[in-house]
């Protein structure tokens, strides 16, 4: 992923004069993930469990003042990886100048939190109520690691990050936050370096 984003991120600017981060890659394989656990995009309401058709997707955006505010980009899922570039960069850049309305804001149906933006390799994010569960995730750093070859195993370095979920365990069970978490990083780790953007 880290080497696709290297390769594409010149060409990607001068074709949609906008610039490609990692925050897009990292919703769309939540969104690819919560269309594999749809129980992980529910709210609650009292004693109901409410299963949201919609996958909207707030990203916590860190403000000038230190402030913290979360955009939400509607429909996830119905966007690609331009769509959901654009969409990031819009909300962003409309959520540090003050600019976002406040329909922008609402609506969430699972948050994501990008702590390695400040250097952290992970954190413990706070469920945004009353959604059931928020992603954080840390710093993308080089790092050694064990690989099995059919010649034995080797140490290498790769890129390495790590992916931390809160879940609301009144409806979200350990087998169904791992599962979905373990999903969002096979979407990540098995990363097409040949895709098309």
């Amino acid at each position: 992923m880290v080497l696709w984003r290297d390769r594409v991120k010149k060409n990607f600017e001068k074709r949609e004069n906008e610039k490609i981060t990692f925050t897009p890659i990292f919703v769309e394989a939540v969104t690819k993930a919560i269309k594999d656990y749809p129980m992980i995009n529910v709210s609650v309401n009292g004693t109901q469990i409410i299963k949201k058709k919609d996958i909207n997707i707030g990203m916590a955006a860190a403000l000038p003042s230190g402030n913290l505010i979360v955009p939400v980009i509607k429909k996830a899922d119905q966007l690609n990886l331009v769509g959901l570039t654009k969409s990031v960069n819009d909300l962003a850049t409309r959520a540090r100048n003050s600019k976002l309305k406040p329909d922008e804001t609402q609506g969430g149906t699972f948050t994501i939190t990008n702590v390695g933006s400040f250097g952290n390799i992970m954190g413990t994010p706070i469920i945004n109520q009353p959604q059931v569960a928020i992603l954080a995730v840390g710093v993308i750093k080089k790092k050694p690691a064990v690989l099995e070859t059919e010649y034995g195993d080797v140490i290498a370095i790769r890129h390495m990050m790590y992916l931390s979920l809160s879940y609301d365990h009144r409806v979200v069970d350990g087998g169904l936050g791992g599962s979905f978490v373990k999903r969002v990083a096979e979407y990540l780790e098995n990363w097409d370096i040949n895709r098309e953007i």
